[in-house]
């Protein structure tokens, strides 16, 4: 998403324009392949970083989806989760009087039976 962003201004680091336009989309193609190569390197080497980064990537997917719902709700339309829409569950209220006389009955708190006074 980020490489599709336009870049504000010129950077003195950057590529010039007749650079830009060398670059070409099977260059971009070939760079990409070298990452994801590095990166497969990378979790064979690190399998727990990878593990957890995996993590993090799909709860940050998850969170995204999240919200882009929510946006697509409070903007008036019907947001889609890629899933078929199911209607949400009703909510009932809590239960109220479900003890039995035994669990209102006090826990008994004094001497056990036997002991003696002091």
């Amino acid at each position: 998403m980020l490489m599709i962003l336009p870049v504000a201004g010129p950077s003195a680091d950057g590529p010039t324009a007749s650079e830009k336009a060398s670059i070409d989309a099977l260059s971009a193609l070939a760079a990409a392949g070298a990452t994801v190569s590095d990166v497969k390197g990378f979790c064979e080497r690190q399998p727990g970083a990878c593990d957890v980064g995996s993590q993090a990537l799909k709860l940050m997917g998850e969170r995204v989806g999240v919200g882009a719902a929510m946006l697509q709700d409070y903007f008036g339309g019907e947001a889609t989760t890629g899933a078929a829409a199911t209607p949400a569950a009703k909510l009932t209220a809590p239960a109220r009087d479900t003890l039995t006389p035994a669990d209102r009955k006090p826990a008994w708190r004094g001497q056990p039976a036997g002991a003696r006074a002091a």
